[in-house]
């Protein structure tokens, strides 16, 4: 810097002194008994070129050290941490912060400008209690479904690992496990992510982390409500057993007045049907692939009218959920259809033969005990006439007509017809 330490001039009152970084767990690694070493004025801000504090530190075993790169004006104006620059709250890049957002970064570029800004900045920050973000992130109340999703739960303390040895990539390092650098083969140089700047994630262009970002979020599968304004029902699924509807009347009421629900115990799903279409519009936002009941995490769907349900088939071998399942080897096939009704059936229930003669013409029972049978000549007889000569014999009335054979055990010659009909003569 072109202006010394001894020197008490309006730059020299602006330089930063601070007792503590602001961090990210991330940065800060999992170990709690944690030694830092500060340095006062010791780099200048890569941003606004601020000589400030700086602080080094060792995450944990096996980590590299880490230092703060940008002052904690800078860090406060963009709610970041000073060594990784991500969000704090989200824990993503700032790109994607203000993507999901709809923040419009307006800080200068230029020296003088940036300058001023600052100082309008700080002015700001030293009227508030520090524990809220300022500027334009501050104003940004709402938060986002896309942040929600891509946000990072847990720290990723993968990012702490050291660089690669480039004497190990030639061949030439000799320290061998005590190398406090990683043996590994280093990524392709072509890689995007290979190439990353600080000032282009802090301002939140040409971000290569971010792009892949906002690629994965683009990809991801959305609930789009139907063009029917007159459904507002929605499709729970993957209950189980330990969801009952109680569970789902406390998270879902919360969106507005519940109709009915109604539970399928068999499908394991239900259907919420709320009294109004913005209802259950804010319930399908706010739970789709984040509701999560007793341990258990639900599918949700918009419903589909009667209409649609009728009209639109599922095809074979497709479920309701849109999976396709593999065939079964070893079914029989479909059944062939019926005939047309002006198409009169055949009555060859058992494919036998069309060309054989019915042996039999009437079946009757013998009568009840305590009957006396009818006198000859006044009954049905059972069977024809062997002889092809002899008139045949009129039908009974109310009797049936002669048919088919139906079963080989009434085929008389098959159950020593002869042999009864013969006795009968002879008596």
């Amino acid at each position: 810097m072109a202006t010394s330490l001894g020197s008490n001039t309006y730059n020299r009152q602006n330089w930063e002194d601070a007792d503590f970084p602001i961090l990210c767990q991330t940065c800060l690694g999992e170990n709690p008994y944690i030694r830092m070493t500060k340095e006062k004025y010791g780099k200048e801000c890569k941003i606004c070129a601020r000589p400030f504090t700086v602080f080094r530190w060792c995450p944990g075993t096996r980590m590299r050290f880490k230092k703060t790169e940008v002052c904690q004006t800078c860090s406060k104006m963009k709610n970041v941490c000073q060594t990784c620059l991500l969000d704090l709250e989200y824990g993503l890049p700032i790109q994607v912060r203000d993507t999901g957002l709809a923040i419009k970064d307006d800080i200068p570029k230029s020296d003088v400008n940036k300058e001023y800004y600052t100082q309008n900045m700080e002015r700001e920050i030293s009227n508030t209690d520090g524990t809220r973000a300022v500027g334009q992130v501050g104003k940004a109340t709402s938060s986002s479904d896309m942040l929600l999703k891509l946000a990072r739960t847990t720290p990723y303390y993968k990012r702490n690992r050291p660089h690669i040895c480039s004497f190990w990539v030639k061949g030439e390092c000799k320290r061998g496990e005590e190398c406090p650098y990683r043996h590994e083969k280093p990524t392709d140089p072509d890689d995007p992510l290979a190439d990353q700047n600080i000032k282009d994630r802090y301002y939140g262009i040409n971000d290569p982390v971010a792009d892949k970002l906002l690629k994965r979020a683009s990809a991801m599968p959305r609930l789009d409500p139907p063009e029917d304004k007159s459904i507002t029902t929605l499709y729970i699924g993957g209950l189980g057993d330990n969801v009952t509807d109680g569970d789902l009347k406390g998270f879902f009421y919360q969106f507005g007045e519940i109709r009915t629900i109604t539970i399928v115990q068999r499908q394991q799903c239900a259907f919420i049907q709320f009294a109004t279409r913005q209802a259950a519009e804010m319930a399908a936002e706010k739970s789709f692939n984040k509701l999560i009941i007793n341990g258990r995490r639900l599918t949700v769907k918009w419903g589909r009218s009667q209409a649609a349900r009728g009209k639109d088939g599922i095809p074979d071998g497709i479920t309701e959920m849109g999976i396709r399942l593999d065939p079964v080897p070893g079914l029989p096939g479909a059944l062939p259809p019926p005939p047309p009704l002006d198409q009169e059936a055949p009555a060859n229930y058992f494919n036998l033969d069309p060309g054989s003669s019915p042996a039999v013409m009437n079946l009757t029972l013998p009568p009840p005990p305590g009957l006396n049978p009818p006198p000859p000549g006044y009954g049905p007889p059972m069977f024809h006439h062997l002889n092809a000569m002899a008139p045949p014999m009129p039908p009974a009335l109310g009797m049936r007509p002669p048919g088919q054979i139906h079963y080989p055990s009434q085929d008389p010659q098959r159950m020593g017809a002869h042999g009864a009909h013969g006795s009968r003569q002879t008596e």
